[in-house]
């Protein structure tokens, strides 16, 4: 059967699967990805991209989707280190710059991931743009979704469509890292109750990160996970039962830091689109 959208179901399985092959999509190259959109989901396609950041805005008669990509095409996850590992402690912080009012619209004492600020600043305008362009063409249902890193930007995506006065209709992430502390979460839940899906894989690690949420909670999730693989451990739970206690009264040194990230290397295939896609069916 082909993979279709279904506006009226919500937190469908079948809208996981076309907003995962979406997601997984993202990855490619404008001449790639545009017959990949084209003929794997009927869709029209084209890619928005500022630096190592990239979006595709994929059209059809009858929707729009917005697919953030990762850090990379997902047969490694090295270029999540320092997004997620690096000076931890430090990347909640206060929104500056031209979003900051956006996301402090999330409430006193919301703080959000340092490194996921800046790159949803950089590919927002296209994206935003692109967006708009479509909603003035026909408004039709808006569909946001990445994998990995392309999750957490999606979730940023969601919240600045909202401001703008775009309606999102669902949000259906892969994978994803954390964002934000719970006063930015609660922000969050409440915004897209009923329409944000986050799909988890137990054993994949990136979700249990950035790392500093591991030892100290500071960062957590947005609702609603829907769980994959629920049979298997994962790689990073023993590890930081045994050396959290010591990382917060101490330091988090560069050995800790060392061991986390084999440990997120470990679950790499766990953390695979096409792990996940394959999960879903």
């Amino acid at each position: 059967m082909p993979l279709q959208l279904f506006e009226d179901a919500m937190g469908d399985p079948r809208n996981a699967r076309f907003l995962a092959a979406a997601a997984d999509l993202a990855y490619y190259s404008q001449a790639e990805g545009e017959s990949k959109f084209r003929d794997e989901l009927g869709l029209a396609g084209r890619l928005a991209s500022v630096g190592n950041t990239q979006a595709w805005i994929a059209t059809n008669d009858d929707h729009i989707v917005v697919a953030f990509r990762g850090t990379e095409k997902p047969t490694g996850i090295e270029g999540l280190k320092d997004w997620l590992l690096t000076n931890a402690m430090n990347l909640l912080v206060v929104p500056e710059g031209r979003l900051g009012t956006d996301l402090a619209a999330a409430g006193v004492g919301a703080r959000f991931h340092q490194g996921f600020v800046a790159a949803i600043g950089e590919i927002w305008p296209p994206v935003l743009s692109g967006v708009e362009e479509e909603m003035a063409k026909a408004e039709r249902p808006l569909w946001v979704t990445g994998h990995s890193l392309g999750g957490a930007l999606a979730l940023f995506a969601a919240w600045l469509f909202t401001r703008k006065m775009i309606n999102v209709h669902q949000i259906y992430t892969f994978g994803a890292p954390m964002i934000g502390n719970q006063i930015a979460i609660d922000a969050f839940n409440r915004d897209f109750k009923g329409k944000l899906f986050r799909y988890t894989n137990q054993p994949d690690p990136v979700p249990r990160l950035p790392m500093y949420s591991l030892l100290a909670n500071e960062f957590v999730h947005c609702e609603e996970e829907r769980l994959l693989d629920t049979g298997a451990e994962n790689p990073t739970d023993s590890l930081v039962k045994n050396m959290a206690k010591d990382a917060v009264e101490k330091a988090l040194s560069i050995s800790l830091m060392d061991n986390i990230w084999n440990s997120v290397v470990g679950g790499i295939a766990a953390h695979g689109m096409d792990n996940y896609r394959k999960l879903l069916g």
